[in-house]
């Protein structure tokens, strides 16, 4: 890396121009098939990423998380393009500094201008080519984003749709706890008036007989009453575990 400045110094001026637009395409080309990849990647990290919230119980933290990582990876691919850009003209001699080598392409792979940093007179043909990249690499990450945010969409559709299941199962179970809890107190309550009725006038043993017997029979209620909320909210897990379940294949992944 050390010898290519040398060997850009010894190319005669007159040809410098035209080997600037040889090594700016080269770059070009390879930056913008490094772009394709890492977009491909992104998009079905994306997608995979997305299987498991649809299948299981619904977090929209979960779905607004996985966009937000998506759009910080198609901006690390712009910034690995701009250091990628810098790098090479640093090492090729053509910026001093590589602060102000990054600063330049920063500035030239947005379209925003050079600033107070430029490239030789011979040289300087590579700018509208880093340019360029960006303009082709913006438009890509552009198409990918629209992609993801219809899919980043439809994924937060389908968790507000299972919410809406979710708190309805809820709401339903807890109705049946609150009946069979109900249901209780009232068995709870018969058994006392019989109970009382039962003790008027009898002898004070067999008031204690008919007392634990009562006290009995009330746990053995409220047992059951206990084992029965249990049933129902364990019940209640199992079906939220399968919201999700039967929700049809989104376009991308039918590609798959």
């Amino acid at each position: 890396m050390a010898d290519i400045p040398a060997l850009l110094a010894r190319i005669p001026d007159e040809f410098k121009p035209m080997v600037a637009l040889g090594i700016g395409s080269l770059m070009l080309v390879v930056l913008v098939l490094l772009h394709g990849a890492g977009l491909h990647c992104i998009l079905t990290l994306q997608r995979r990423r997305e299987r498991r919230p649809r299948l299981g119980r619904p977090n929209l933290a979960v779905a607004a998380f996985l966009f937000g990582w998506s759009v910080f990876l198609m901006l690390a691919l712009h910034i690995g393009g701009i250091l990628i850009w810098a790098f090479a003209l640093y090492h090729m001699g053509l910026v001093v500094r590589a602060h102000d080598a990054i600063y330049f392409c920063a500035n030239a792979y947005t379209t925003l201008g050079y600033g107070s940093v430029d490239l030789g007179v011979h040289w300087r043909d590579i700018s509208p080519i880093i340019g360029l990249s960006g303009l082709f690499t913006f438009a890509w990450t552009t198409s990918a984003l629209v992609v993801v945010v219809a899919s980043n969409s439809r994924l937060l559709e389908q968790q507000e749709v299972e919410r809406e299941r979710e708190m309805h199962m809820r709401f339903a179970r807890r109705k049946e706890e609150w009946d069979a809890l109900k249901k209780e107190r009232e068995e709870e309550r018969s058994e006392r008036e019989e109970t009382r009725t039962q003790v008027s006038g009898a002898s004070f043993f067999q008031r204690r007989r008919i007392w634990k017997e009562e006290r009995k029979r009330e746990e053995e209620l409220r047992r059951a009453m206990i084992a029965g909320i249990e049933e129902l909210r364990r019940k209640e897990r199992q079906d939220e575990e399968k919201l999700g379940a039967g929700t049809p294949p989104t376009d991308c992944e039918d590609k798959e």
